[in-house]
């Protein structure tokens, strides 16, 4: 590979004309390079330069070193020097030198363009013979020495983060400002270039462009644009084509613009310089620039901030809390990128204390990430005092840090750590404010330094339980790995929840169904069994026998229910929870518990709802009564016990076992048990009313229930009345209907709740029956009235007959009450050889004035 040489200068008349001019080329150069080289490698001297400097001067006027991309892609690099006279005379004079790079090429061994800052390999003059030919080589600088870059770097110390940050965003986006550099020197300009050369991936650092010094700043196509200070004013306020870094004046003073992270100047906008910049910025101050290298071969995106913190960190170079996050952080993903001795002196630098009054919780957890990573590969004077910082910080911060294990801290720095952080430990486990999530991580903390907290645990536990009862999904995996770690607090919250199981076993029930609290003890705990039973046990598997749910519940306390009686408090509201047992599972359970566990269990109150909630018609209600009444006759309460005794009642109906005077009693009862459940009094009701209805010798009781004037009891008649069995019997047998025909037509005056009944039966029940009745059940009907009284077969025929006038008579007391005439009320008893075997009234009392009624 050989570089293409172009020289240009002002020469005397030759064939090519005279005047500025290419006076050497190397042969096969393009003539588009060539006119826009000519363009690029001009040169202007400074504003308050003298017009005829000595030879002293003119060493010092500004060296224009430039390297520029052409539109061809190919790439010219040139240095430019004032040489004051032509051969003329003529005052204003310079000679460039330049070399030709062909598009995708790079200096020969991949040499940076920046290296060639006054290399031996510049003419001073055009050579002799017009045709150079192409440079093999720019040997390298000597004036860029690492020593005088390092001095540089410090110089520059507040300018690096921000004219990095810059430079960072070109390299990102080709559309990004020029940088423009402000140095009373060109040569620091060309320094500029070799720091940032080092800081920037290889394949950046290639495509930066540059030029050390320029009077037309906005002339410049380069992205590095060195200019002196008389040159700089007219770019002020155009940020969006220029980035103005003046390091020509000193840095800001105090009350100036804040300075940024490690004292750096911020951006010309005030923006907060990049974190990689910051980082390679630190590291050219700390003289490391070696780092960079290596940094290049570390995996990761470009510009990011976690390789080249790293590697600063690893040689102890100081850097903001998110440099340390990110470094942390790329370690954890890359642990074999670092050997052992640069791991250990990341770790050292990380665990250094740090000035700062609070390290931000992200750096924190970093570096717990980082330790649970590599912990275990370092030594252990290396990895104790990180462990302890880590500890600290669990102590110390609000955010969950997770700490380290036991083995990691030497028995000194344990011993140490305790007594230093023992008081907050106990002090922050005990705090009721916020939580538990804090208490229960200083608890752990406090495990592993072996500092005494017993007496605080079951306190946390009280709080702890409280807290997941009202939110089980505050159970995590932090909490469950704490109880793990402390068998004394999960043995503590264990006794908690079984006393608020005794105390409200659903909330307890739901909180193990949501969370996985580990129920495995060597304590009893049989409320806190028996809602883990409910809970986790397998669906529906009482099949529907709540009975046999009941003793699955009593089966998973392992305990014995008559050592414990409330056990069965706590079974019945996990079985039955809201609702109320039937009677018949009331019964079940009572037969097969026996009164004596109920009355300390305080379950008796379940059973006496269940009877009294009980169906209506439903057996096991009144036989439910009965048993309850005996079983518990000191508990009951004078109302319950009243409704109870209805119950019974209805029992001895169904029995055949009560006595005469049935309403009596049903009035008595209701009366010391007001106010009575509705379905008990359907209950009762019904049994009355249906006993009314079949038991030939209830004439008595039905003139009771008539003067009675009970609603409840009235209703409950008619409904048994309209029932499917009385409609078949009135159908089947004319001695039934005669006896219903009789009952109904009795006290026509009576009025109230009996009044609205009796048209009803007449109507709604009986007249219907009547008209399905063929002649001959009609003739037998007659035929059974007649021997009950020849008046009722004379008034059955007048009700039967077609006609609104007929029943409109019967409504009104009948024939004898039309003539005006008032027979003797007479009552009687005797037997009726027609009806069943129960006695009935030859001149019944229910007859009054002579009619029907």
């Amino acid at each position: 590979m050989s570089l293409g040489q172009l020289h240009y200068t002002s020469a005397p008349p030759g064939p090519d004309g005279s005047g500025f001019r290419f006076t050497a080329l190397t042969p096969g150069l393009p003539q588009s390079v060539l006119r826009e080289a000519e363009q690029l490698i001009g040169y202007e001297p400074p504003r308050n330069a003298p017009s005829r400097p000595s030879a002293t001067e003119l060493e010092a006027f500004p060296r224009a070193f430039s390297y520029s991309e052409l539109s061809d892609g190919s790439r010219l690099l040139a240095r430019t020097v004032y040489t004051g006279a032509d051969y003329s005379g003529r005052w204003g004079n310079f000679h460039a030198h330049a070399v030709h790079l062909a598009p995708g090429e790079q200096l020969p061994d991949g040499a940076l363009p920046v290296s060639a800052w006054e290399s031996p390999g510049w003419a001073a003059a055009t050579p002799e013979g017009g045709a150079p030919p192409g440079l093999a080589a720019l040997p390298p600088s000597t004036l860029l020495d690492p020593a005088g870059l390092i001095s540089f770097a410090a110089s520059r110390a507040p300018w690096l983060a921000a004219v990095f940050t810059d430079l960072q965003r070109q390299a990102e986006d080709e559309t990004a400002p020029q940088v423009v550099l402000v140095e009373r020197d060109s040569a620091d300009v060309a320094r500029w270039v070799a720091l940032a050369s080092a800081a920037l991936p290889r394949e950046a650092t290639h495509r930066l462009t540059f030029t050390t010094y320029t009077r037309r700043p906005h002339l410049a196509g380069q992205r590095i644009v060195g200019v002196l200070p008389d040159d700089a004013h007219g770019l002020a306020g155009s940020g969006r084509r220029y980035r103005v870094h003046d390091c020509s004046a000193p840095p800001p003073a105090p009350d100036g613009p804040a300075p940024g992270p490690h004292g750096s100047v911020p951006g010309p906008d005030g923006s907060e310089p990049a974190p990689w910049a910051v980082a390679a910025a630190r590291i050219w101050s700390a003289g490391a620039f070696d780092l960079f290298q290596h940094a290049h071969r570390l995996p990761g995106e470009p510009f990011t901030a976690g390789p080249v913190s790293a590697l600063a960190l690893c040689a102890g170079i100081d850097l903001p809390s998110s440099h340390r996050t990110a470094a942390a952080l790329w370690a954890c993903d890359h642990p074999a990128e670092l050997d052992g001795q640069e791991l250990d002196g990341l770790v050292q630098t990380l665990a250094a204390p740090r000035r700062e009054a609070a390290v931000p919780a992200a750096e924190t957890a970093a570096l717990a990430e980082l330790f649970a990573r590599v912990g275990g590969n370092l030594r252990p004077e290396t990895a104790a005092p990180l462990a302890a910082r880590l500890l600290t910080a669990a102590v110390r911060s609000d955010e969950p840090v997770r700490p380290p294990e036991r083995k990691a801290l030497t028995d000194e720095v344990a011993r140490q750590l305790a007594a230093e952080l023992g008081p907050e430990l106990r002090a922050g486990i005990a705090d009721p404010a916020g939580g538990f999530a804090r208490p229960l991580r200083l608890l752990r903390v406090a495990g592993l330094l072996a500092v005494d907290c017993s007496d605080l645990v079951t306190p946390l536990a009280h709080r702890l339980a409280a807290s997941l009862l009202a939110d089980p999904s505050a159970y995590g995996g932090e909490l469950h790995e704490t109880l793990a770690d402390r068998p004394d607090l999960h043995t503590a919250l264990l006794r908690e929840l079984d006393a608020a199981a005794l105390a409200g076993p659903a909330s307890v029930t739901v909180l193990l169904e949501r969370a996985p609290v580990e129920l495995e003890s060597r304590e009893p705990l049989p409320y806190l069994r028996m809602c883990g039973w409910k809970a986790r046990g397998p669906a529906g598997g009482g099949g529907g026998d709540r009975n046999g749910e009941l003793r699955a519940a009593l089966e998973a306390a392992r305990v014995s229910v008559f050592a414990h009686p409330p056990l069965l408090r706590v079974a019945f509201r996990l079985v039955w929870g809201s609702d109320t047992p039937t009677p018949e599972e009331a019964r079940y359970v009572l037969a097969e518990t026996g009164a004596d566990v109920h009355r300390p269990a305080e379950t008796w109150p379940f059973l006496v709802t269940a009877a009294l909630n009980g169906r209506p018609g439903d057996p096991h209600a009144d036989e439910l009564a009965h048993e309850l009444l005996a079983a518990f006759p000191a508990q009951l309460r004078p109302d319950d016990r009243a409704a109870l005794l209805l119950l019974e009642f209805a029992r001895d109906l169904r029995a055949g076992g009560a006595g005469p005077g049935w309403v009596d009693r049903y009035l008595g009862l209701r009366r010391a048990a007001e106010p009575v459940n509705p379905t008990v009094l359907e209950h009762v009701c019904g049994r009355i009313a249906r006993r009314l209805l079949t038991d030939p010798g209830a004439g008595r009781e039905l003139d009771d229930l008539i003067r009675s004037r009970d609603a409840d009891l009235c209703a409950a008649y008619e409904r048994a009345a309209r029932e499917d069995t009385v409609h078949s019997q009135l159908l089947g047998e004319p001695r039934y209907f005669a006896d219903r025909f009789v009952d109904w037509n009795a006290h026509p005056q009576a009025g109230g709740a009996w009044g609205k009944v009796r048209g009803s039966l007449l109507d709604g029940v009986l007249r219907p029956a009547a008209r399905a009745l063929a002649a001959e059940d009609l003739a037998a009907v007659e035929a059974a009235l007649a021997k009950r009284g020849a008046r009722h077969a004379e008034d059955f025929r007048a009700w039967n007959r077609p006609g609104a006038l007929s029943r409109l008579g019967l409504r009104f007391g009948g024939r004898d009450s039309r003539a005006g005439r008032t027979a003797p009320r007479r009552r009687g008893s005797g037997s009726d050889p027609g009806y069943g075997s129960g006695s009935g009234s030859g001149s019944d009392d229910r007859y009054r004035d002579g009619g029907v009624r």
